[in-house]
């Protein structure tokens, strides 16, 4: 084994395509408040920072009362719609695989108790020794503590880790947690958000690889 022992992964945008889902959660929540009925283009420009965030930047200007409403709303029909729409991107349950001498970890601004669903209902989960989500630690990305915190419980350093995900959020907490970044150009952000990652991924996240090739200076073996 390499310098690299430990792969962290976004999940909305990186490693599963969720815009419909959300999309259609979030016109169910806003609806009562008689607002226009988002597309999906306008609302993967506002998710990354957590479930409660979304809700405040789409309900608007609004009391907290509403926005509770808004947010219950919300969780109620996502639930019962996690993955009616969602699937992996293409390439990425081949990659996990062939990644899989690598100790892997899911670091997400969503839930953890929905992260962990979604992953189960797409056959993911087994993949990953960890799941976070934005309760699972005192902070969420662009914090690094979620990352540090997967680190010290495999019992390993920062430049053992490398971290994975489409937006600068995720990038600013690889940056901050000391690990190796890597952009997925094919997610959710603009091109112009992952200006700071160390690698960037166009197409698929098959690209990884061969980044990881790149970093460890010799051909990956398969599994």
């Amino acid at each position: 084994m390499g310098r690299i022992r430990l792969i962290l992964f976004d999940l909305d945008g990186t490693l599963v395509d969720s815009s419909r889902d959300i999309t259609n959660a979030l016109n169910h929540a806003i609806a009562p408040l008689g607002l226009e009925p988002l597309s999906v283009e306008e609302t993967v420009r506002l998710v990354g920072e957590g479930i409660t965030r979304l809700i405040e930047k789409a309900a608007g200007a609004t009391d907290e009362e509403t926005k509770e409403d808004v947010l219950r709303r919300f969780l109620e029909f996502y639930a019962g719609h996690l993955t009616e729409h969602t699937r992996p991107y293409p390439g990425v349950p081949e990659t996990l695989e062939r990644l899989g001498s690598y100790r892997k970890a899911v670091i997400s601004n969503k839930r953890e108790e929905l992260s962990r669903r979604l992953l189960s209902e797409l056959g993911l989960d087994s993949h990953f020794a960890h799941i976070l989500g934005s309760d699972s630690t005192p902070e969420k990305k662009p914090s690094p503590l979620p990352l540090l915190t997967v680190i010290e419980t495999e019992g390993l350093t920062a430049e053992n880790a490398l971290m994975v995900g489409d937006s600068d959020l995720d990038i600013e907490a690889g940056r901050r947690a000391g690990v190796v970044t890597v952009g997925a150009a094919y997610g959710y952000r603009p091109l112009e958000s992952l200006k700071d990652a160390d690698f960037l991924m166009r197409e698929s996240l098959v690209e990884l690889s061969g980044i990881i090739e790149t970093i460890e200076g010799r051909a990956l073996k398969p599994g």
